[in-house]
């Protein structure tokens, strides 16, 4: 990620990562944008309730699911706060990105919307990176809409951020009418959001307030899902859970890439990276830059990173190195590297039997 500079004074960030080749945390809060029954577009309404949702957007019709749907799919599944804003109903690419821009200004780190559009998802995208590059670090997780296995990898890589989760198959409600995969992707939306460990992976995780799937993934189905960037959903005794939390960057520069797979990898990025900006920030708003403000700066900087270690968010990081800047003395330059916890995937077994 490119760092801009400002002269507003503060706490600057930026990030680049690199793929390793060898033989409780506060809940999130949820943006959403949507279609509803009622409400004052690009306005937004915060929300503590599926109850207080209702009452500010109305309910969907039947044969419409917008608003409500996607908040009483949250709520079920641990949503705490929800910043929400009605989307105009002619629904123009240009009205969602009146939305997205509205909850820009906002502090939501999960964002969803009602949209499978690709150019939706798109301006989406635009403005997840934006907000995060302006140091408001988000995701958004959307879904397709009736999108077999191999298109869903073609939307996939459409999208291709680490910042964008799409999810699939479509799903169920609970009188077995099917939801597009956008439903779907807002009721993970809200197991992401109520995660409090970001180097936990999402694998199993049990997603509420679905009445199933619209389609079962084969092993061939989730080789080719998980490969080409998209979170594959299954329904194993009724329970619907992702198989796997992946990102939709696949490519860099048009180069195979799997340093941003894993989900859990941008998820500890957005841990890390602002837990050490605000300690710093706290402590040292109005200081010097000298020798001993430095010192202290790089000794605040590995006690949040030894925090990070013992909470197995991180498995290790480099040298800290603290210094001034040549072309601007009231700038403090801080660098530091750091490995993040990979989630258990897989385990295998190799047996030997004596008979």
């Amino acid at each position: 990620m490119s760092e801009i500079m400002h002269e507003r004074p503060g706490v600057y960030s930026s990030y680049d990562a690199s793929t390793v080749i060898s033989a409780g945390r506060a809940a999130k809060v949820i943006g959403v944008a949507a279609k509803a029954a009622k409400g004052t577009a690009g306005e937004v309404v915060t929300l503590t309730g599926y109850a207080a949702g209702v009452a500010a957007f109305g309910e969907d019709a039947a044969d419409a699911p917008g608003m409500s749907t996607i908040l009483r799919l949250l709520f079920a599944n641990g949503a705490a706060t929800v910043a929400a804003v009605r989307v105009a109903e002619a629904g123009a690419v240009k009205d969602y990105q009146d939305a997205f821009a509205a909850l820009g200004q906002r502090e939501a780190q999960v964002l969803v919307c009602d949209s499978a559009e690709e150019t939706v998802q798109q301006a989406l995208r635009t403005a997840v990176e934006d907000a995060s590059s302006a140091r408001m670090e988000r995701i958004a997780v959307v879904g397709g809409d009736d999108e077999t296995a191999a298109e869903l990898v073609t939307h996939a890589a459409a999208l291709n951020s680490e910042r964008m989760v799409l999810v699939g198959p479509d799903a169920l409600d609970s009188s077995g009418k099917t939801l597009p995969g956008v439903f779907a992707a807002a009721a993970l939306a809200g197991v992401i959001a109520s995660g409090r460990d970001p180097a936990v992976p999402l694998n199993g995780a049990e997603i509420r307030g679905l009445g199933g799937l619209s389609a079962a993934y084969s092993d061939n189905d989730i080789d080719l899902l998980v490969r080409g960037g998209v979170t594959p959903l299954e329904s194993v005794a009724g329970v619907v859970s992702p198989v796997r939390g992946i990102t939709t960057r696949t490519t860099t520069g048009g180069a195979a890439d799997t340093t941003w797979r894993e989900l859990t990898t941008i998820l500890i990025v957005d841990d890390v990276i602002p837990a050490v900006r605000q300690a710093l920030r706290s402590k040292f708003t109005r200081a010097k830059n000298t020798a001993q403000s430095r010192s202290a700066i790089r000794s605040q900087v590995i006690v949040e990173l030894e925090n990070k270690v013992a909470e197995e968010i991180i498995d290790s990081y480099g040298e800290v190195t603290v210094s001034p800047s040549e072309d601007d003395p009231t700038v403090c330059l801080v660098e530091f590297s750091f490995a993040v916890a990979h989630g258990l995937n897989q385990i295998y077994l190799t047996v030997h039997i004596t008979v």
